[in-house]
C-alpha cells in the first residue's frame, strides 16, 4: 500500500504498520502528554480554535506524522505551531527529530491529500510570525518607513488606527485609494506587519493579496472542485486585504464571490482593507451591492504629493541608506520628478548607485548626467496660460476672469488653483506668476498656493478636482 493511500474515506488513520506505532506501549500515552503540555503552552482558546483537530497518524525512526482536515490547518498549524510542537515531542521523546504534517480531507469524504506534503519541520526551528501569506509583504513597508505629509496624513491615521485595533466600528472596511505611487500599498503592508508584531493574547490571522490573485485562487478553486476549501481559507482569517480591486472590474463571477466572502467576515467581526485607484463610487463597473458595502466604513483618499512630502520622502531615503545626499540635489529631484512615489525613489537609488560604482560625487552635475532620460520625460512644458485655460474650462467660467479684479468665491477659487497649478508645474518665479493673473503681487499667489494647500488636506472633492486638473496638465 503507497503512503498516498493510507487513510480510509472516513479520516481514520490506516497507516503502513513501520509507521503505524499508535498500539506499542506508550505511544498513546506520550502523544497524550505532548497535547496536554501543549494545550498549556498556547492557553484553551487558541487550542480550541487551532489545535483541537490535529490527529496523531504514528512514528516512523524519528519522524512524528500528524495529521489534520484541510490544506489551510494544515499550513497554519506547520506555520504557526510546528516549531513548538517538534520541541514538546523532543523533550518527551529524545529520539524524535522531526515532525510532518499531512491532510486527510475526512469532511468531504474524498481522497486525502497525501501526494503533497508539507515539509517535515526540523527541531529547532524558529518561531513564526502572525500572519498568513507572509511572504508576500515587503520588510521596506512599515509605519515607521512611511513619510506622512499633507496629501497622506488622513489615510495613514486611518491605517494606524485598523493596526491597532482591527474592526472597530466605522473603519470596517477601510477603504484606501488614490493613483500609483502614492502609498496604498506601503500602508497596507505597513498594517499587516503591525498586526503580525503583536504578541501575546490570541494571534492575529492576516491574508493579503492583490485582487488578480484572489481571481486566480478562485478560478483554480473552480477548477479543482476546491472551492470549499477556498472559502473556509479566506474567511477564517482575522484581517483580509485586498490590493487593486479595480482589477475585478469586469469579472462578474470573481465579484460575486468576494462579495460573499466580504460579507461573511464582516458579519463574523473580522477587518477587510481594500485598497483602489478610485473610490467605491467612482470604480464603474463594479456591482451596486458591492460598491454600496465597500462605501460603507471609512474611505480615505492619498492625494497627489506636494513639494514638500516629495523632499521629506527622498530626505528619508538617504538618511536610512545612509547616504549624504546634498540638499540641493534632493531639492531638485523633488521639483522635477512629480508624478509618484516610486519613480521619485527610483531616481536617487539610480543616482546613489552610480555614483558609488563610479566613486563620484553627489552633484548636481551628476544628477543631470545620470538622469537625463528621466528628466527629459519630466521636463515641464505646460504653459500658464495653458493651465489658466484648463481650470476655466473645469469651473466653468470665463479664461478672462483669470485676470480680472473680482473676488467672488466662485472666481477667486478656480484663480487661486491656478496660480497653485503654475507654482507647480512650471518653473515661474511669483511675480512672473502674479503678472499672469492681472498683475498681482507676489504675495497674493503665496497666499494662493497656501490656501489651495491647505484645501487639499481638508476637502476631499476638492483634492480630487486639484489632482485631476493636474494629470490632464501633465499627459
Amino acid at each position: 500500500m503507497s503512503l498516498g493511500t493510507s487513510f480510509m474515506r472516513d479520516g481514520e488513520a490506516m497507516l503502513k504498520p513501520h509507521l503505524l506505532r499508535m498500539e506499542e506501549p506508550g505511544m498513546t500515552e506520550e502523544w497524550s502528554r505532548v497535547r496536554a503540555r501543549l494545550q498549556a503552552e498556547v492557553g484553551d482558546v487558541e487550542y480550541r480554535t487551532w489545535l483541537k483537530q490535529v490527529v496523531f497518524a504514528g512514528i516512523a525512526g524519528d519522524e512524528v506524522t500528524v495529521v489534520l482536515p484541510t490544506r489551510f490547518l494544515r499550513d497554519w498549524v506547520n506555520k504557526e505551531y510546528g516549531a513548538l510542537l517538534a520541541a514538546l515531542w523532543q523533550e518527551e521523546n529524545p529520539a524524535i527529530r522531526r515532525v510532518e504534517f499531512r491532510t486527510a480531507a475526512a469532511a468531504r469524504g474524498a481522497a486525502p491529500d497525501l501526494a503533497e506534503p508539507t515539509p517535515a519541520l526540523a527541531v529547532p526551528a524558529p518561531t513564526p510570525a502572525r500572519t498568513e501569506n507572509a511572504a508576500a509583504l515587503d520588510q521596506r513597508f512599515t509605519f515607521e518607513t512611511f513619510v506622512v505629509g499633507k496629501p497622506n496624513e488622513f489615510a495613514y491615521a486611518c491605517a494606524r488606527r485598523v493596526a491597532e485595533s482591527p474592526a472597530t466600528a466605522g473603519f470596517n472596511p477601510l477603504f484606501l485609494y488614490g493613483g500609483v505611487g502614492l502609498g496604498k500599498t506601503h500602508l497596507m503592508h505597513a498594517i499587516a506587519w503591525e498586526l503580525s508584531a503583536k504578541r501575546g493574547g490570541q494571534p492575529v490571522s492576516v491574508a493579503y493579496m492583490s485582487a488578480e490573485k484572489f481571481m486566480y485562487r478562485f478560478i483554480n478553486a473552480l477548477r479543482s472542485q476546491s472551492t470549499l476549501e477556498f472559502k473556509n481559507e479566506l474567511r477564517s482569517v482575522d484581517v483580509l486585504m485586498i490590493d487593486d480591486l479595480q482589477f475585478l472590474i469586469g469579472k462578474d463571477n470573481t465579484q460575486e464571490e468576494f462579495f460573499h466572502t466580504f460579507n461573511a467576515l464582516v458579519d463574523a467581526g473580522k477587518q477587510i482593507v481594500i485598497s483602489a485607484d478610485k473610490s467605491p463610487s467612482d470604480l464603474s463597473g463594479l456591482e451596486d451591492r458591492l460598491r454600496t458595502r465597500l462605501g460603507c466604513g471609512m474611505v480615505a483618499d492619498l492625494h497627489a504629493t506636494t513639494f514638500e512630502l516629495r523632499y521629506s520622502i527622498l530626505d528619508a531615503k538617504a538618511q536610512r541608506a545612509g547616504v549624504e545626499v546634498p540638499a540641493k540635489v534632493i531639492e531638485f529631484l523633488a521639483r522635477k520628478i512629480t508624478s509618484n512615489n516610486r519613480e521619485l525613489e527610483g531616481a536617487l537609488n539610480r543616482l546613489v548607485a552610480h555614483a558609488n560604482l563610479f566613486n563620484r560625487n553627489l552633484t548636481m552635475e551628476t544628477a543631470h548626467e545620470v538622469l537625463h532620460d528621466v528628466l527629459k520625460a519630466h521636463d515641464r512644458k505646460v504653459s500658464i496660460q495653458e493651465i489658466q485655460k484648463r481650470v476655466s474650462e473645469h469651473f466653468n467660467i470665463r479664461i478672462a476672469e483669470m485676470s480680472s479684479a473680482r473676488r467672488a468665491r466662485n472666481i477667486a477659487r478656480p484663480r487661486q488653483v491656478a496660480m497653485y497649478l503654475a507654482k507647480q508645474l512650471t518653473s515661474k518665479s511669483l511675480p512672473d506668476i502674479g503678472r499672469h493673473f492681472g498683475d498681482r503681487d507676489h504675495t497674493t499667489v503665496m497666499h494662493a498656493v497656501s490656501r489651495v494647500t491647505e484645501l487639499i488636506g481638508t476637502d476631499a472633492a476638492f483634492a480630487e478636482d486639484v489632482d485631476l486638473l493636474r494629470r490632464m496638465l501633465e499627459t
